[in-house]
């Protein structure tokens, strides 16, 4: 409903509607998907599902979801109907069309996310409801179930001992997370890749952590950032939270479906 979003945020999708091609990239969790204790059982809005499958139909229309998540548990939450290309682990994974994959990892590499691992996961067992979820260059500790002050205490413990084993290792805060990789990688890299690919007269990014700065920095005068949530961002437009972000797909669908 265009009553609940800020009159500047629905011109502006109004204007990327009428480019004859056009990327819509987003976040997943947080973004499409209100956040969950357990990150297989997240699942978009049915709102913001019906609003992707409209958009997916427009001729000139990219969908692209640019996640931390690793490709494998991105295929897990998104749905089957929407055909869309996937940045993973914030930007090392791509996927541009089935069967088109790159992770550019080696055996080093993995050598390197072991030692890491073999570091930081007892550390992770010994807090109740902290995890581990591991990717393919490197590996996120989640404290989302544990008590705040024990989470900040695990955050810096396992941040010194990953740091301690392998001085190079990448190092990447969210909400309620702390990442390791040993290859850089961010989803500004992914929104670029795409970019590259689709060639876009305008590109459509909304995100909600941290980490989704790195892509909205990226945008240029003529693409429309949105940030999902309170936190500080470089994001011109902001709604509140995934309904909110659904309907301003539900703008872009009216506005796009009369070309």
């Amino acid at each position: 409903m265009t009553s609940t979003l800020d009159t500047e945020l629905v011109a502006a999708l109004r204007r990327i509607a009428e480019v004859d091609r056009l990327l819509i990239a987003l976040d997943f969790d947080g973004t499409l998907a209100p956040e969950v204790d357990v990150p297989d059982e997240a699942r978009a809005l049915p709102a913001a599902i019906e609003q992707l499958a409209s958009l997916q139909r427009v001729p000139g229309t990219t969908i692209a979801f640019v996640s931390g998540r690793a490709l494998s548990s991105l295929d897990v939450v998104v749905p089957p109907e929407i055909t869309a290309a996937m940045i993973g682990s914030h930007g090392l994974e791509v996927r541009l069309a089935p069967g088109d994959e790159v992770a550019p990892i080696d055996e080093r590499d993995r050598a390197r996310v072991g030692a890491l691992r073999a570091a930081v996961q007892p550390l992770v067992d010994a807090v109740e409801g902290a995890w581990v979820e591991v990717k393919p260059a490197g590996f996120a500790v989640h404290t989302r179930l544990v008590e705040q002050t024990a989470a900040g205490a695990l955050q810096s413990r396992v941040r010194a001992a990953a740091t301690d084993t392998d001085a190079e290792v990448l190092v990447r805060d969210g909400k309620n997370v702390v990442e390791f990789a040993v290859r850089d990688a961010t989803k500004g890299d992914g929104v670029r890749i795409l970019r590259d690919r689709v060639q876009p007269d305008a590109v459509l990014f909304a995100g909600d952590d941290v980490t989704d700065e790195d892509a909205l920095a990226v945008l240029g005068h003529s693409d429309v950032g949105i940030k999902v949530g309170s936190a500080d961002s470089v994001a011109r437009f902001r709604v509140a939270d995934p309904q909110a972000l659904a309907d301003a797909l539900a703008v872009l669908v009216e506005a796009r479906s009369r070309l």
